[in-house]
């Protein structure tokens, strides 16, 4: 018999649900696990971007956008924020949101958001290695960390070039684009 102080969770659907949930022996409370949101930035200043070369796994030694996990009781805006001050020493500024991703594999939902360099002042923190500012022609494209990455900055350059203002999201085709089954997933206002 287990101890009543102690947590014991089964893994169970609990009632009104349709999905296993890991749900208390004792007093039935669900704990539920929800997907993490990384928030993060493609930094303008002129016409450069700025890239952090990555100190931590995984991917040590490739370059990203600042991003990160967002804090308890923090707006993405703020969190996107922390980040490229945490990564870069970076004060920017956010425009508005440039994307939204499903990472559905990692249960990761991303929200990039547009920012401009308020001063050039940047240090690398304790997660990046280097950082750069990168004209378009010398972005590293073969050593970005992520897809992710490659979107955004890509996504950055259609909105520079004046595509809608309309957030963007996974390029079609890729992962977190189909349901389940392979349909693709319905287009629409969320």
């Amino acid at each position: 018999m287990s101890d009543p102080l102690l947590p014991s969770f089964t893994l169970r659907i609990p009632e009104g649900d349709g999905l296993p949930r890991k749900v208390c022996d004792h007093c039935g409370f669900v704990a539920y696990e929800n997907p993490k949101i990384v928030v993060g930035s493609v930094v303008r200043a002129d016409d450069t971007v700025l890239l952090c070369r990555r100190a931590i796994e995984p991917r040590r030694g490739f370059w990203t956008i600042p991003a990160g996990y967002m804090e308890l009781n923090e707006t993405p805006e703020e969190g996107a924020i922390r980040e490229a001050h945490e990564e870069a020493g970076a004060r920017i500024a956010i425009e508005r949101l440039l994307a939204v991703y499903s990472v559905p594999r990692i249960s990761q939902v991303q929200l990039i958001f547009r920012a401009t360099l308020e001063d050039r002042g940047l240090e690398a923190g304790p997660e990046s290695l280097e950082l750069r500012l990168f004209r378009w022609d010398d972005i590293p494209w073969d050593e970005l960390a992520f897809p992710s990455v490659h979107w955004a900055l890509n996504h950055e350059r259609e909105a520079t070039a004046g595509a809608s203002p309309v957030p963007f999201g996974n390029p079609a085709g890729a992962a977190g684009t189909h349901m389940p089954d392979g349909r693709p997933l319905p287009v629409g206002d969320f």
